[in-house]
């Protein structure tokens, strides 16, 4: 009964993987648009599309001088009308090492962030006052850590027209090194790919509302209607609140995955994935403690049993094949190039298993701050 069950289960998760194979969207090189037109203002930023709206590239940074030096030259290559950072109170010179990526850019400066008042997440708090500073009629929020490649942000807003959508997302390319990494972080595709037909996302479903606050893009008018961060500001999950929020509004949801044009490496090293991951892992799967256990004891049995029980039992090899193959059809729709990795999915419900536990724990801590 278990076998067949569990071999039901991934036939699904196959079946709705192979619809996104087709339709989900992966951001790509699109023709050149015409750059700045004859005329344009002398402080235009090289490079900028003609007829594009004024873009806001707004960048939260919290003791992420070790990772911007990669990150923030590829942003000012965006064209974008403004590039503003904010130093969120830095400990580790994060603000000085901004200062002088960005020296001689006029379009672009840094901000220098102020304490949260009660009842904020920092995160939140910072995107607000990055917002406040901005003047664009499209306000994208990016992590610092995200790298974009040349005309990223350009082939994001023809997505986002395409899609017709008020508030936008992409999911970057996961970026891994080491085996903790390799094990858990690419998940969050397979969570994506696997569980969201795409179709789905602009149904009038709550929990189809799926968005990733690595890369998030609001109109002006979509972002002020959502009432902003203040809106979500006590949310850990901030992305998920202000998807579902609009969602509740009737605003079109637009999501598209990086491809070979946005990239993260989300974290340096296994613990910091299970620090990182753990932050946000309660709130998804709806505050509920037992719930949370019940999913990661579950994944046990579809993806690790199988592998301990084929070689002694033939029924086994199909749930095994079946759960190497999603993690293949995953590694190959995200174009991370590491289909290898395929091969390591019985081990990552064993890996996660410190994640969960990290999770049911009170007031984690990340980068200083307790988060719950």
């Amino acid at each position: 009964m278990l076998h067949r069950l569990i071999t039901g289960f991934l036939l699904v998760k196959l079946g709705v993987l192979v619809l996104n194979l087709a339709r989900f969207p992966v951001l790509g090189h699109r023709p050149a648009p015409d750059r700045t037109p004859a005329g344009a203002p002398a402080d235009a930023p090289a490079g900028t599309p003609a007829g594009r709206p004024a873009v806001s590239l707004l960048v939260p940074m919290r003791n992420e001088a070790a990772r911007i030096a990669a990150s923030v030259p590829a942003m000012l290559a965006q064209g974008v009308d403004e590039l503003i950072v904010l130093d969120d109170e830095s400990d580790d010179g994060t603000g000085q090492v901004a200062r002088r990526l960005l020296a001689g850019h006029a379009h672009a400066r840094v901000h220098r962030g102020v304490p949260a008042p009660a009842g904020w997440v920092g995160k939140n708090w910072a995107c607000h006052q990055l917002a406040a500073q901005a003047s664009g009629s499209l306000l994208a929020f990016c992590d610092a850590d995200v790298l974009l490649a040349d005309g990223a942000i350009d082939a994001m807003l023809g997505e986002m027209r395409a899609q017709r959508a008020a508030v936008f997302s992409v999911f970057p390319r996961q970026i891994t090194a080491s085996l903790g990494e390799h094990l858990i972080t690419p998940l969050i595709d397979d969570v994506l790919l696997c569980f969201l037909p795409f179709g789905l996302l602009s149904a009038d479903v709550p929990r189809a509302a799926t968005p990733n606050g690595s890369l998030l893009v609001f109109t002006r008018e979509a972002y002020q209607q959502l009432g902003g961060f203040a809106a979500v500001r006590g949310h850990v999950t901030e992305d998920v609140a202000m998807a579902r929020r609009a969602r509740a509004l009737g605003l079109q949801l637009g999501l598209a995955l990086g491809g070979p044009l946005v990239a993260t490496r989300m974290y340096g090293s296994y613990r910091d994935v299970v620090t990182g991951l753990s932050r946000g892992l309660l709130p998804v799967t709806g505050g509920s403690p037992a719930r949370l256990v019940l999913a990661a004891v579950w994944h046990l049995l579809v993806y690790t049993l199988p592998a301990a029980l084929a070689p002694r039992r033939r029924e086994w090899m199909l749930p095994l094949a079946l759960g190497v193959a999603e993690r293949l059809g995953v590694e190959l729709k995200t174009r991370r190039g590491a289909a290898w990795q395929a091969a390591l999915t019985p081990l990552s419900p064993v890996a996660a298993i410190p994640v969960v536990v990290a999770a049911l724990r009170p007031n984690r801590r990340w980068k200083g701050r307790v988060c719950s």
